[in-house]
């Protein structure tokens, strides 16, 4: 399978059953969704939902003293349920040296942002200071804002390519079926004209801001902030010369990547995982320009938004530009549509990464993922391995047993981290709201 410039090598399924442990390298969290590493000494960066970013040392202990605290410039956010908060943070490539950072979270809803939407998605850079150990807000330049009309769908998973561009997950704007207040006629996610249900790819390496020849030819709004935007379009951005279409978007037809990963050794592959409606979820090798078919399509299947869990035998195979939709690497039901069927493997996926580290061989060129949970109110977070095939038939999934957790992990699994090495931590929260210290982080470990 071609992606991304790169072949995708197939690995054989093992019939032994795959074993590891899971290691608590912090806890007190509330809701843990970014892990990042810093510096050469093992530290990283972890950031909370609710709007803070601790830094672990290298002895791994989390430091009071918060590295950013972004809570004074959220929107109000749930007690229980939410999709909003600090949703993505990303290091800039060159970090050590130019101390850039970015972060993703939900500002209440701009001044200029259309009547009873809900908030704006906002992507800003931060400096940190000279040392590292800690950002200062009074830095903040306000990049890009995206006016969401819901509170869910959301995406914000925010990421550094093997091109040194930076790639930013986003949510359909909200609401079921792709339909409601916000969505276009089309659907949000086939419409080009809008951010929303897309990857995008920018270019941050140079400092001036978007040039305002392509701010003017492609109406992209300004920013008020007192520091210009300080992003350019890629030059083989997909859609760059479309009229009417958003130049910075990289790929269509998501419904909520929730999180995203690279391959950091093979394939260099962008895997992301799409939330399901009711049916199905799936894994994506995100390729430039793809379209991935929401919301006429869910997984394999076709999808019709009147009568959302019932998969029409027919629909379109081709989006309105006569291009074929992209078929995901694998997909599994929702335990919420089919609780008794033994495929179906949970509710709402987290996604994950291709483990390229050495602790845990049998599971090396193998893409560790997870569910957030079997179960709504019931904390049943799950792991599972999918082993690449020939690139002609969907890849197969298994169970990670933890060895550590004989009885369940109990947990919701919020999202995944690496290291440096490519070792792997599994971030989780005991709520499935924003409330509570329930928060862990783990580190995968050998049985």
């Amino acid at each position: 399978m071609l992606c991304c410039g790169f072949y995708l090598t197939a690995q054989p399924a093992t019939g032994a059953e795959l074993t590891a442990s899971l290691k608590e390298v912090t806890s007190g969290l509330v809701s843990p969704i970014e892990l990042t590493t810093i510096g050469k000494e093992g530290e990283m960066l972890v950031a909370d939902q609710i709007g803070v970013i601790y830094r672990i040392n290298k002895n791994g202990q989390r430091e009071e003293k918060a590295f950013l605290d972004l809570r004074s410039k959220l929107c109000k956010l749930n007690q229980g349920f939410d999709e909003r908060g600090v949703l993505g943070l990303a290091l800039h490539p060159k970090f050590e040296e130019n101390k850039r950072l970015f972060v993703v979270y939900s500002a209440p809803l701009r001044k200029d942002g259309p009547a009873e939407w809900d908030h704006t998605m906002t992507l800003s850079e931060f400096k940190a200071d000279d040392s590292g150990t800690a950002a200062d807000i009074s830095t903040e330049k306000v990049m890009l804002q995206i006016d969401k009309p819901y509170f869910n769908h959301n995406g914000g998973c925010l990421m550094f390519g093997p091109d040194e561009f930076l790639y930013l997950s986003v949510g359909d704007g909200g609401n079921a079926n792709g339909t409601g207040k916000g969505h276009s006629e089309k659907g949000n996610s086939q419409d080009l004209t809008t951010l929303l249900g897309k990857i995008v790819r920018l270019d941050v390496r140079k400092s001036t801001g978007i040039s305002p020849e392509l701010q003017k030819r492609y109406g992209i709004p300004s920013v008020s902030n007192p520091v210009e935007p300080g992003y350019y379009i890629p030059a083989d951005n997909p859609f760059l010369n479309i009229e009417g279409a958003r130049p910075e978007i990289y790929a269509l037809g998501l419904r909520n990547v929730w999180k995203m990963s690279f391959d950091r050794d093979g394939t260099h592959g962008l895997l992301a995982a799409d939330i399901g409606q009711d049916l199905y979820e799936e894994v994506n090798i995100i390729k430039k320009g793809g379209n991935y078919g929401w919301n006429l399509r869910e997984g394999f299947h076709c999808f019709d938004p009147k009568n959302p869990k019932k998969s029409p035998e027919t629909c379109a195979e081709k989006d309105e530009h006569g291009h074929s939709f992209v078929d995901p690497v694998f997909e599994y039901k929702s335990f919420r549509s089919f609780p008794k069927d033994p495929d179906a493997l949970g509710i709402s996926i987290t996604s994950g990464y291709m483990y390229r580290g050495k602790a845990i061989p049998e599971l090396r060129g193998k893409y560790i993922f997870a569910d957030w949970s079997r179960h709504w109110v019931k904390p049943d977070g799950m792991i599972y391995v999918a082993t690449p095939s020939d690139g002609k038939t969907p890849w197969k999934i298994e169970k990670l047993s933890l060895a550590s957790h004989e009885k369940g992990l109990n947990l919701y699994v919020t999202a995944f981290g690496q290291d440096q090495d490519g070792e792997l931590y599994v971030l989780t929260s005991g709520s499935n709201g924003l409330v509570g210290t329930k928060g862990i982080v783990f580190k995968l470990v050998s049985k």
